[in-house]
């Protein structure tokens, strides 16, 4: 039960484990989030946005745009919506129940994607990078944050990844982050760790369209 709720947060324990991921997850987030540039007009998506703090940090960049979140966990586009709730009457947040890998979004709709501590669970890593980079404009930045990584030294991590086929999760060597981004079509893929944490981020964009002569 408890792995599974990492997974797809539900009930009480549910919301109890979004509220913490929201405050332990926090600064991992402002780490990754520096890697990228946020303009205040762009359209953001947060793909497994929890319990709506990354959300809320985006759309505080993004102050002229718009931000998107999509979770399959019903509690947490609850929590998200909680979180967000001013942003959301307003109209500058919107955020939905549904799969990253079927988003409900038409292709070339966002200037950014982000996803924190979330990938490890999707379905079909690859499939489902591919169907992100669908719904990214065509110089739009995709980035994955994640607090844990294949390989990493520290014993939290290698505790975690002892147990990750346990726990459903797939975790991702640094190449293999890189493989995934650059599988789908990104560019310019970039993997950057914070070794004494574990943190890790990769960073990639969509290829502007080619002129034909």
């Amino acid at each position: 039960m408890a792995d599974n709720q990492c997974k797809k947060p539900a009930g009480w324990v549910g919301r109890l484990n979004l509220w913490r991921m929201n405050k332990s997850h926090s600064g991992l987030t402002d780490w990754g989030l520096g890697h990228v540039s946020v303009e205040p007009h762009y359209k953001i998506l947060d793909v497994g946005c929890g319990g709506g703090r990354t959300i809320s940090k985006l759309a505080r960049m993004a102050s002229a745009g718009k931000v998107c979140g999509i979770d399959y966990s019903e509690e947490s586009v609850a929590a998200s919506r909680r979180e967000n709730a001013e942003a959301v009457r307003s109209g500058r947040v919107e955020i939905r129940e549904g799969s990253v890998s079927q988003l409900p979004f038409p292709d070339a709709t966002f200037d950014l994607i982000t996803a924190v501590e979330t990938h490890f669970f999707w379905p079909d890593l690859p499939g489902d990078m591919r169907e992100v980079f669908r719904v990214l404009k065509p110089g739009g930045t995709f980035i994955l944050i994640a607090e844990i990584y294949k390989g990493a030294r520290t014993a939290a991590a290698k505790m975690v990844e002892k147990h990750a086929d346990r726990m459903g999760m797939t975790l991702l060597t640094v190449e293999e982050h890189r493989n995934l981004l650059a599988g789908a079509g990104c560019a310019d893929v970039r993997v950057i760790e914070e070794a004494d944490k574990a943190w890790i981020c990769a960073v990639g964009s969509k290829p502007t369209a080619q002129i034909s002569h």
